[in-house]
């Protein structure tokens, strides 16, 4: 619940932000001198990609939690079966023997959103957070198609 409330506050921050940049850029536009106004216009894009940004991480981790959500209704959610380090952080090989497995499951099942989603929480485990995010990427599309 921690996450949600960091990422809430923060996006609302966020959104702050690009208020007060397209709020400048606004004034920047109408003030009539073309350095200006170049700057102006991109201050004013610049939340506007920023938005469409966060529009698309929100609507990921939305949909992430959703299937994750789904998974455990079934019982298929992974069990955290990882070895710690004294610190708490995960052991590495712990999580590349989860990985072969996760990978060797999805192999055999490429058309099932849940192989995928559990692969993504292998590769997060292994800190490979790009492929992850592929990943759960996939299980998202397979889910929707499903």
């Amino acid at each position: 619940m921690g996450g949600k409330i960091t990422y809430v506050f923060l996006s609302t921050i966020l959104v702050l932000v690009f208020g007060v940049v397209g709020m400048e850029g606004v004034l920047l536009l109408l003030t009539g001198e073309p350095a200006a106004m170049g700057m102006g216009a991109v201050a004013f894009l610049l939340p506007l990609v920023g938005g469409w940004f966060l529009w698309k991480n929100t609507r990921f981790a939305r949909m992430a939690n959703r299937l994750a959500a789904e998974l455990e209704a079934e019982g298929g959610l992974p069990v955290d079966e990882l070895r710690r380090t004294e610190g708490g952080r995960i052991d590495r090989d712990s999580a590349d023997e989860v990985f072969a497995r996760r990978k060797a499951e999805t192999e055999d099942s490429p058309d099932d959103w849940r192989c995928w989603f559990r692969l993504a929480v292998a590769y997060h485990d292994a800190r490979d957070t790009p492929r992850a995010r592929k990943a759960m990427q996939r299980a998202i599309t397979l889910h929707a198609a499903g």
